[in-house]
């Protein structure tokens, strides 16, 4: 087996890393996980509007799969955690970004709701795995 690589995204990544201690992803061969990023910005402060949480989650995966090499493209396995419920605006947004972000594949996805998340305002949770060729 490989040995793992840990990667931590420049930023809001570096706080958690050295507060918490954890990186946000992983890369042991050609796989890459990440851990769950939230719709914060580089302050961890998170939006007020859902939609606006969620296109944030979407490009902190970003940024935190670009460390390790990898891209949306890459990414074959989605768990989302979420706060609230699930009302139509969250699936819509959800799957508008899939479309925006992964046009050319659909991955597996697994939503799941939650009681609570790391930071009390967070509504929503998005860790990937990617596999690059």
């Amino acid at each position: 087996m490989e040995k793992p690589s840990f990667f931590v995204t420049p930023g809001y990544g570096e706080f958690l890393r050295d507060t918490l201690h954890y990186s946000q992803a992983v890369k042991i061969g050609n796989r890459v996980e990440t851990s769950g990023q939230g719709g914060w910005d580089d302050d961890l402060q998170i939006p007020e509007s859902i939609e606006v949480e969620i296109e944030q989650a979407f490009q902190n995966v970003e940024r935190t799969l670009a460390t390790a090499g990898a891209g949306w493209e890459h990414v074959v396995h989605v768990n989302s955690y979420h706060v609230g419920g699930f009302p139509a605006v969250v699936n819509e947004t959800m799957s508008k970004l899939y479309r925006q972000y992964m046009p050319n594949h659909a991955p597996i996805w697994t939503e799941i709701g939650v009681a609570a998340l790391g930071l009390p305002t967070m509504r929503i949770e998005i860790r990937v795995t990617a596999i690059l060729p």
